[in-house]
Parts: structure tokens; C-alpha cells; sequence
């Protein structure tokens, strides 16, 4: 196949869009990739659709290949299977909800758990007919509050979901090792770095989760590792290791100090360190932090964390550790609203006193002693032991995750790095089984309750997350599996020599099986050369001045290599670097 670039719907742009702030945004709309429509949505132009059908097609070929059969199910939805399982109100403003013009509720898919769990039950009635592997690769939509990054996090966008529907757990967990085995060779496929985490179930629900993480500083997740081990946990997931509890009996009583101007954990260490005979750290204080949850369908609820003070509380665990709920931090009228919260000095003594559910850090373990608000202005209590003294309602592990702390497994301790979520891949059970009464006639007549598994991979983003990892300071760099071509064919001149040479080297090259991209546009060489290396097909031909010694140049653009070829050797050169 021979695209030839003087008549491609093509226009590249020498400058980065105002709103493009990574590298896949700014290179892949340059490149002529794509174009934004509205905040969150774009269009995909003819070389950035080739790039996604190239990126489904591998994707497709590994989920056939183990035994997953593709459907198809619309984007627009009833109301009525998510009001179901309680999804309808969970979902609150993200998803996008409309009437028809009989007033009947609808919804644009986020995900389709529930028409794959009906579609199935639909189906399907004896144990002899499972298990079964479900998938699709349809557009999404989410209604995100703030679109951004371009193609990596936008309000539209292609995923590919599956779902696996079990008579067991044991075969639950087969079609969940099915699929992550399938997920690694696509993603190995596909050229990336990725890591496999551990992760949050979330809204989800279930019970094992693990994400597929593509390794970028320009990721919105955070994930850590084990310097000693193969753990590896997006920081979400982390779990904080409790410390052994501790005596009470030896513990000195509890006594309230007069702290005059010390608000901030640092300004209480300063004061203490000043004027008591002890040495204080930031870690021996607990700071109570003041949270509001809004459940779907419920009233705002208040909630206290306490976490040690040289922790700050990651509003994003927080998040996860309460999603599908709304969570906030308290506003000033919500103080007003309970007096008893004194800012800057508020304790455990108030919070349980009012019945406000208060959930403190693992650390804060039976006999471990703290410094914390008296609920006093001005006022802070020294040696409150947990247990004797106060006892939480519940552990929440939302503290920040730092480098250098210990791993969870025991061995080393973590360092961080970002990553861009491309798969996830969860063990559901039989959450949704249960909201449609999803079960098979067991072979001694007795309904069995079928068990599923959920698993995602987000097919447009990872055309961002290759950019992403793909480029240089001139351009994209596609890895041979998803580039729009197999060869970049440059004639660098107007000379009717040169442009028939880049014709018939076209022609041969397409009569070989290898998709060309022609650059016959009547411009200059510097401009050709620019656009070559901004569109990123991985192998450039060059047909320049050496024709008239006999040879071309043939570029590597991922590692810049330039070799000359005889005219007469270049075909068979060119298809020897394309299929290896």
C-alpha cells in the first residue's frame, strides 16, 4: 500500500497548542494525529487512526488467541440495569445522563458490566455452557471534571473490556491468569515499559486487582517498588505494615499543656522542644484531619483521620478508600456549623464525643502514645495513649506512601515513580451475578451462582502512552507494531530523476507487502526531512544526491543510525529491517 503525502489529509504544525502541556498532546496533534473538537474530545485523522487500528488489531489478536469471543453492545444505555446494582446514583456527575423524547433515562457507556451479565443470563442456563469469554473494543464516555493531556484522559475514548464468567472461584482465577498473560504479550507487543501493580478494586468491587502501569514522569499515578523484591503497588494500594502494639501500664497520664500560637505540627514541636525537658519529633504528634463523605443518595457525612504528623493524608487514597463516595475537605461554615472543632487543636476527646467516625492510621497502634489537640484553643495534650485513652472506630491506611519507607512484604524499602494506568484487570465475583441473579443449573439441578472477572485496557490511550515513551525533541518515534507505515520514502528534490526513483521504489516496496508513505509533495527537503521526523515512521528512505553515485540512504529514527545502500540492494534491505 502506497500513501502518498501530496494528496494525505495531512497538516502539520510547527508549534505546540496552547493547551498542550506532555509530550503525546503536543506531538501527536503537530504530527496530524488527531484535533480537539471540545475539552476532552478529538478526532482521529487518517495517520492517528491507522496508529488505533493497528493498536486494536494486536489487542484483538491476543484476546482471540486464548479463547475470548468479541461482541458489540451499544454506547447508549437504559437507565434500569444501573439503577440495578446502584450505579446510577454511585456514578454521580461522571457519567453523561439524557432523556429521549419520551422522558425514558439513559446514560452514555462508562463500562458494561451489566449488559454483559444480562446479555450472558440471556444466554446461558446450563453449567455445560460456561466457562465464557466476553469482549468488546467500544467507545466510552466519562464525564470527567477536568479533561486534560490530551487523548490520555479525555470525556470519549476507546477501551477494550472483557469480562469472564465462571462456574468457580478455581476457574475465576484461571480466566483472570488468562487474561494477564494476554495482557503482557500485548503490551510487550506493543513495545512499552510497563509495570504490573498491585491496585484498588474500587467502584469495581471485588476481590484481587492489578493495574498495568506504562512507566512515564508525565503519569498521574503514582506507584512504588521494593528495592528487594518483586512488589510493586500503585500507592493506593499500598498497605502500611501495623508495628507491634505496645504496654499500657508504663505509659505516664495524659496531661494537658498550655500551647500558646501553635497551630501547625511545626510550630507544636518548636514549642514543646522549648519549654518541656523532652525531645519532640513530628512523627510523635497526631494530626486529625476533618473530611466530609457524601454517599449516593445520602446526606454529607463528617469524618476524622488521624494520621502522625509527619504524614500529610493523600487525598487520592482517601478517595479510593471511600469511592464511590463524594469526599471534601471542610469549609469554613461547616466549622461554624460545629464549634466544638477547633481549628489547629482538635483531638479525639471532641471528635468521638460528638459522634463524628473517627479512623486513625495503622500505626496507631494499642499503647503507642501521641501528641495531639486538647480541643482548647491554644491547648495540646501530651502522652494520649491510644486504647487507654482514646480508641479509633476503625483503621485507614490514607497516609502518604514515601520513598524509603518499608516495603510491605518485608523486604527493602520503596521508591516511587509515575506511571500512565493502560489495563486493569480485577477478580469481580459475584457482585454483579448476585444484582441479576446470574446462575447456571448445576449437573445436580441446583443453581450454581456464576463468578466473574472484569478487564480493561484503554486502546486510544495507549496510543498516548507510546507517545509518550516514543519520542525525541523532533518528533514521535512509533515502535514497528503500530506505526501508520512500514517505510517513510523522502525524495529530498524536485528533479524528475529523483521523484521517479521514489515512485518505483515505492511500487517495489508495496509489491513486497510493506506500507509506504510517500513524500511526493513539491516542497523543500528541509521541510520534508522535518516532517519525516515529527510523523515518526521508524524507517526513513531517503532518495537524494547519492542517486547519482548509485546509492540511498536509508535512516533508523529511533536511533538516528544512517547507512547508504546500492540502488540495486535497497528493496531487499529495506524488507530485511522491516520483518527483522
Amino acid at each position: 500500500m502506497i500513501t502518498r503525502m501530496s494528496s494525505l489529509f495531512l497538516r502539520t504544525l510547527r508549534e505546540d497548542p496552547a493547551d498542550a502541556e506532555v509530550p503525546s498532546h503536543k506531538l501527536l496533534v503537530r504530527a496530524g494525529y488527531v484535533r480537539r473538537v471540545a475539552p476532552g474530545g478529538y478526532s482521529w485523522l487518517p495517520l492517528g487512526l491507522r496508529v488505533l487500528r493497528n493498536i486494536e488489531a494486536v489487542v484483538r489478536e491476543e484476546m482471540d488467541a486464548f479463547g475470548a469471543q468479541e461482541i458489540q453492545f451499544p454506547a447508549l444505555l437504559p437507565k434500569e440495569p444501573y439503577e440495578a446494582t446502584n450505579r446510577w446514583e454511585e456514578y454521580g456527575p461522571n457519567i453523561f445522563r439524557l432523556k429521549d423524547r419520551k422522558g425514558a433515562d439513559y446514560l452514555l457507556g462508562p463500562t458494561h458490566e451489566e449488559l454483559f451479565t444480562l446479555t450472558v443470563k440471556g444466554e446461558y442456563s446450563s453449567y455445560k455452557d460456561y466457562p465464557v469469554t466476553l469482549y468488546q473494543i467500544q467507545t466510552k464516555y466519562r464525564d470527567e471534571a477536568r479533561p486534560r493531556a490530551g487523548i490520555l484522559r479525555g470525556r470519549e475514548f476507546l477501551m477494550k473490556d472483557s469480562y469472564s464468567f465462571d462456574l468457580t472461584d478455581e476457574g475465576l482465577s484461571k480466566s483472570y491468569q488468562d487474561h494477564r498473560d494476554a495482557y503482557i504479550r500485548i503490551f510487550d507487543r506493543l513495545g512499552l515499559e510497563y509495570v504490573v501493580v498491585s491496585a484498588t478494586s474500587g467502584a469495581m468491587g471485588g476481590s484481587a486487582s492489578e493495574e498495568f502501569l506504562a512507566v512515564a514522569e508525565t503519569g498521574e499515578d503514582t506507584f512504588v517498588r521494593s528495592t528487594e523484591s518483586g512488589y510493586a503497588a500503585n500507592v493506593e494500594a499500598v498497605t502500611t505494615p501495623a508495628p507491634p502494639e505496645q504496654p499500657i501500664d508504663d505509659k505516664p497520664a495524659a496531661q494537658v499543656h498550655h500551647t500558646p500560637n501553635t497551630p501547625t505540627i511545626e510550630t507544636l514541636v518548636d514549642f514543646l522542644n522549648a519549654n518541656t525537658d523532652r525531645k519532640f519529633t513530628a512523627a510523635d504528634t497526631l494530626k486529625n484531619v476533618l473530611v466530609k463523605l457524601k454517599h449516593p443518595g445520602k446526606d454529607w457525612e463528617l469524618l476524622a483521620v488521624a494520621v502522625p504528623g509527619d504524614r500529610e493524608v493523600d487525598f487520592k487514597r482517601l478517595e479510593a478508600a471511600f469511592e464511590p463516595a463524594e469526599v471534601a475537605m471542610l469549609e469554613e461554615s461547616d466549622f461554624a456549623k460545629n464549634p466544638f472543632l477547633v481549628k489547629g487543636y482538635i483531638g479525639p476527646g471532641a471528635i468521638q464525643a460528638n459522634g463524628i467516625r473517627f479512623l486513625a492510621d495503622p500505626r496507631v497502634v494499642r499503647g503507642t502514645a501521641w501528641v495531639t489537640g486538647a480541643d482548647k484553643a491554644d491547648h495540646h495534650v501530651v502522652d494520649l495513649v491510644a486504647g487507654r485513652d482514646f480508641t479509633p472506630d476503625g483503621v485507614i491506611d490514607v497516609a502518604e506512601v514515601r520513598e524509603g519507607d518499608p516495603s510491605p512484604d518485608g523486604k527493602g524499602v520503596l521508591v516511587a515513580a509515575r506511571g500512565i494506568e493502560i489495563g486493569h484487570i480485577f477478580q469481580l465475583g459475584r457482585k454483579y451475578a448476585n444484582a441479576f441473579s446470574l446462575d447456571a443449573l448445576g449437573p445436580d439441578s441446583k443453581p450454581v451462582r456464576i463468578t466473574m472477572g472484569s478487564y480493561g485496557i484503554g486502546v486510544s490511550r495507549l496510543v498516548a502512552a507510546i507517545a509518550e515513551q516514543s519520542h525525541d525533541d523532533r518528533g514521535l518515534i512509533w515502535p514497528r507494531n503500530v506505526a501508520p507505515a512500514d517505510v517513510h520514502v523522502v525524495i529530498a528534490g524536485k528533479d524528475e530523476t529523483l521523484v521517479s526513483a521514489g515512485e518505483d521504489f515505492a511500487k517495489q516496496l508495496s509489491a513486497r507487502g510493506l506500507k509506504v508513505l510517500l513524500d511526493d509533495r513539491k516542497t523543500s527537503p528541509g521541510v520534508k526531512f522535518a516532517d519525516a521526523e515529527l510523523v515518526g515512521i521508524p524507517t526513513i528512505l531517503v532518495i537524494g544526491r547519492g542517486l547519482a553515485n548509485g546509492v540511498v540512504e536509508v535512516k533508523d529514527r529511533k536511533s538516528g543510525d544512517r547507512v547508504e545502500v546500492p540502488v540495486a540492494e535497497a528493496v531487499d534491505h529495506l524488507v530485511q529491517v522491516v520483518r527483522g
